[in-house]
């Protein structure tokens, strides 16, 4: 699937999107939002966690978890 973010102005009560050239797309949904604060804060413990993690997967790429099997563990423990 391909999708794209785009924030875009209204004006008199009229949009306009420009898609990318490698957009193939012969019909698009589109979704119309309020923006949001413009201002995303993503907290500093998650951006911890993220650098721990990516650390811990450059330096053993082959130690990771399945995906399958990870969400079978957390099925098993509810």
């Amino acid at each position: 699937m391909e999708a794209f973010r785009q924030t875009v102005t209204v004006k008199n009560h009229k949009i306009s999107i420009t898609l990318p050239e490698d957009f193939s797309s012969e019909e698009v949904d589109v979704i119309i939002l309020p923006s949001q604060n413009k201002e995303f804060n993503i907290p500093q413990w998650q951006m911890d966690q993220v650098r721990e993690r990516t650390e811990k997967y450059l330096k053993n790429p082959e130690n990771v978890t399945n995906i399958d099997d990870f969400l079978n563990e957390i099925e098993n423990e509810l």
